[in-house]
């Protein structure tokens, strides 16, 4: 059932299921689109024996693939749609989402908190010599307690 409901869905683009089905086909569908993303005869092959189809296959490796590449995961959307006459079933509406990914623009208010903390930073940068100066006064005393187990093994 999900490998004919992931080939409606590569075919159609979108699809109208109940939210269970849909909420089990998405990793299925994610992981065929990941390895369409890969690309190679292995995945292609993986592909294939899940969906069986080669025209479905085809058009996610060609199709598909070049459209969600700059994508990290997310590739399917599901909206609620109400319920369904007769068994009050959750309907909803998979697609895939082939946008492409627009980065985050920063808003003012995050800029300006950005800023503190780069000045917080350069501090930090002051304080790492005076950590070297106590690492040194620890080197000096280790000799010092070595020399002290010396004498407690000769009194032995």
């Amino acid at each position: 059932m999900l490998a004919n409901l992931a080939a409606a869905l590569f075919t159609h683009k979108s699809i109208k299921t109940t939210e269970m089905r849909a909420k089990r086909l998405r990793p299925v569908a994610e992981r065929l689109i990941t390895f369409a993303k890969k690309g190679d005869l292995h995945n292609r092959r993986r592909a294939l024996g899940i969906i069986g189809d080669k025209t479905v296959i085809h058009e996610l490796f060609t199709v598909i693939a070049p459209q969600v590449e700059n994508r990290n995961g997310g590739y399917t959307r599901i909206t609620k749609l109400g319920f369904r006459k007769g068994d009050n079933a959750s309907m909803v509406q998979m697609e895939l989402v082939l946008e492409p990914v627009t980065p985050k623009k920063k808003s003012p208010k995050a800029a300006a908190k950005a800023e503190p903390k780069a000045a917080a930073e350069e501090p930090a940068v002051e304080e790492a010599p005076a950590s070297e100066v106590v690492t040194e006064d620890v080197a000096v005393e280790a000799p010092v307690e070595e020399a002290a187990a010396d004498e407690t093994a000769d009194k032995k």
